[in-house]
């Protein structure tokens, strides 16, 4: 005679209860169509697609981290860029230079009685703009005068010097009091410019009398 499932032992109960949940997932792993089954094969496609999307983002951080490196040393390049062009502008700035020139010779008690521009030599990746310069004043006030020369913010080259005794050359300037040397020299200072410029200029002549 039948008995009911009511009537069964509940460790028969639950061994049946097991055994039917096992059914279940099992047809739904391994039935076709089913939704688990579909679903299980979205999973895989997306973890399939999931791992190079992964090694391309790792790939990324490395770039990431590079670019913000780049970016320091951009930015220290734009300051030394900016230090450079200061010390060799890009264009020629006469008039700043004359005057840098003449606040050095006036702070260091020296008198500028001539400046003439001399031709601007072409270099491969510069260009030089020379003046021959006439000055006088006291031996040691010419020596202050070269260093600040020295100090300022431009590159300048002194050549061509040649110093003498106040005595021994006549001269129709008014000498200040303690003049003792006059001389002649060359400053040459230097400057990039990006346009095409000519290998040279006409010289120019300026006479200050004091």
């Amino acid at each position: 005679m039948a008995t009911s499932f009511r009537d069964w032992p509940w460790p028969a109960q639950a061994l049946f209860y097991i055994g039917l949940a096992v059914a279940v997932v099992l047809a739904g792993f391994y039935v076709p169509m089913s939704p688990v089954r579909n679903v299980r094969a979205d999973l895989e496609t997306a973890q399939a697609t999931l791992k190079p999307l992964q090694a391309e983002v790792e790939g990324l951080r490395v770039y990431k981290q590079r670019r913000a490196e780049l970016q320091s040393e951009m930015d220290a390049l734009q300051k030394q860029l900016a230090t450079l062009q200061t010390i060799v502008p890009e264009e020629k700035q006469v008039d700043q230079f004359i005057l840098m020139m003449q606040a050095a010779a006036a702070s260091s008690g020296v008198s500028i009685r001539k400046l003439t521009a001399k031709p601007v030599a072409n270099k491969p990746y510069y260009f030089e703009m020379p003046f021959d310069i006439e000055a006088d004043g006291p031996y040691f006030a010419v020596l202050d005068f070269f260093a600040r020369l020295g100090r300022l913010s431009r590159i300048i080259n002194v050549g061509d010097l040649k110093l003498s005794g106040i005595s021994a050359k006549s001269s129709n300037f008014h000498m200040t009091p303690g003049t003792s040397v006059t001389g002649t020299f060359t400053i040459t200072t230097f400057f990039t410019q990006a346009a095409e410029h000519p290998g040279a200029t006409t010289p120019a002549a300026a006479t200050a009398k004091r």
